[in-house]
């Protein structure tokens, strides 16, 4: 059959692309979850140091940089199933990353606190847009070649982790470059040089991503999603949010007041994100398996234990075993909650499944890191800030445990709990 369409002379992957180099067409998606969290989300963690001793914010007011961000993320996952169902899932994720490109590249011209607030705020939202996007199509690509969907969409999620790993590389070196030049705010190169990998993976995931098709039109009751049905792993996700994004905005900066050299630190964030990358093929058995909230609740718990290491000791190697396990579970939990979504709905209701996720998601990291952020302020310091964030895991994995599966009625058109 053949692999390609023409759309104006120019050829098109098809379908039948997709469903033949599976691995191909996951690793050039993954490349969205690596512009949604891991070049514009997560690399503020490396780079909170920098502007906070530049700009002389409180713990506070660096924290509140990802609540804002947290808060377009809000806006993104509530907006984005009516995008979809409008312009398409493909468009959507290409147009979003586009815009992300261009508020990366903004932030590395702008140093006013409001501005960098107003940036962050919109990158959430496009952020938002992408992952869910992303999500629907890992999801379709793993009923394409379902012998392999627990991986495959672990892959997608694993992306993350590339943009991670890239943003502990690039953000030191672009900051020596700008301070060799005399640059008076010297992270504005970093935003800067994260704004071309953003371009750059666009340009790449953009036809894999529209091999893959669309998922089926919602309609009538099969695109309804009961929450009621997913209580406990929606509230287990919600603590997930509080609890991860904590960690992930302030433990550098821990790193940094403990004395870390930045080598090590470098190190350290580079290793969390090549352990994301691998752990889409660590926990895809257990996410094929499990079709309740049990993966949910043993990735919430594992890394909650990841999470408070670094608060009760700075030595270097319990502090690399934190990111290491970090990085190979936190990833994973997301993905979890897809496999959740695939298992228990029908394929119209998984936008709106995968949407009501993220913005419990959305809501936990609006809370999480203005939280940390008022704790580390006080006299407890950061260590402080992350025993609460391990604490919400904790409490998110017994929460999860309680989700039962739902019984999809034969058909695969409905969902018999609801």
């Amino acid at each position: 059959m053949n692999r390609y369409r023409y759309s104006f002379g120019v050829p098109q992957l098809s379908e039948d692309f997709a469903r033949s180099h599976p691995l191909t067409t996951a690793l050039a998606l993954s490349l969205a979850a690596a512009i949604a969290l891991g070049f514009t989300r997560f690399s503020y963690g490396v780079l909170l140091p920098p502007m906070r001793a530049d700009l002389g914010w409180s713990y506070l007011v660096a924290g509140a940089m990802n609540t804002g961000n947290a808060i377009g993320y809000l806006a993104g996952a509530l907006t984005a199933p009516a995008l979809m169902r409008a312009f398409g899932v493909w468009r959507v994720l290409v147009v979003s990353c586009v815009l992300a490109v261009i508020f990366m590249l903004l932030s590395g011209i702008v140093f006013d606190t409001a501005a960098l607030l107003l940036q962050r705020s919109s990158s959430g939202v496009v952020s938002a847009y992408i992952f869910i996007a992303g999500g629907v199509l890992a999801a379709r690509l793993g009923t394409l070649r379902s012998e392999r969907a627990g991986f495959l969409i672990g892959l997608y999620y694993g992306g993350t982790g590339l943009g991670i790993a890239l943003s502990a590389l690039a953000v030191p070196v672009a900051q020596r470059y700008a301070e060799g030049f005399g640059a008076a705010h010297a992270w504005q190169w970093s935003w800067l040089a994260l704004g071309v990998a953003c371009l750059v993976a666009t340009a790449i995931l953009a036809l894999p991503a529209r091999a893959i098709g669309e998922a089926p039109a919602a309609s009538g009751q099969a695109q309804h999603f009961a929450l009621k049905s997913f209580a406990f792993g929606l509230s287990g996700y919600f603590m997930f949010g509080v609890g991860c994004i904590g960690y992930m905005t302030f433990v550098v900066a821990l790193l940094n007041e403990q004395g870390l050299r930045p080598g090590l630190i470098t190190g350290f964030y580079t290793l969390l994100g090549l352990a994301v990358v691998a752990s889409s093929r660590i926990w895809a058995r257990m996410l094929e398996r499990f079709k309740g909230g049990e993966s949910l609740a043993i990735l919430n718990g594992v890394l909650g234990v990841a999470a408070i290491l670094p608060a009760l000791t700075s030595n270097v190697v319990v502090v690399f075993v934190s990111s290491l396990v970090f990085g190979g579970v936190f990833l994973s939990v997301v993905a979890s909650t897809t496999a959740l979504v695939r298992h228990n709905l029908p394929q119209a209701g998984w936008s709106a499944g995968i949407s009501a996720f993220t913005v419990v998601f959305a809501v936990g990291q609006i809370v999480g890191p203005a939280m940390v952020g008022w704790i580390a302020d006080g006299p407890g310091g950061l260590e402080r800030g992350l025993i609460v964030s391990a604490v919400a895991l904790f409490i998110g994995a017994a929460l999860a445990s309680r989700q039962k599966a739902l019984a999809l009625a034969p058909s695969g058109l409905g969902c018999s709990s609801r």
